[in-house]
């Protein structure tokens, strides 16, 4: 490579205004379709998750009605 033969770079810098950005407008846009989309997706994973929080709830409701039912026996 000779000297002096090199091409000089320009850097493009892009910036917004802050009145312009929209930092959560993407977050809520159709967001019954993603939520939809990740449920289909991962039902599986989904189900492995609620499934043992789904039954500690119950066990926890069942257990306190019967302390509550267990004076009339």
């Amino acid at each position: 490579m000779a000297k002096g033969s090199g091409m000089r770079m320009k850097a493009v810098i892009y910036s917004l205004s802050p009145f312009e950005q929209k930092v959560m407008s993407g977050l809520w846009r159709d967001l019954p379709h993603k939520v939809e989309k990740k449920i289909t997706d991962n039902w599986l994973n989904a189900l492995c998750l609620l499934g043992p929080i789904v039954g500690t709830v119950q066990y926890a409701k069942n257990f306190k009605e019967n302390e509550k039912q267990e004076h009339r026996y």
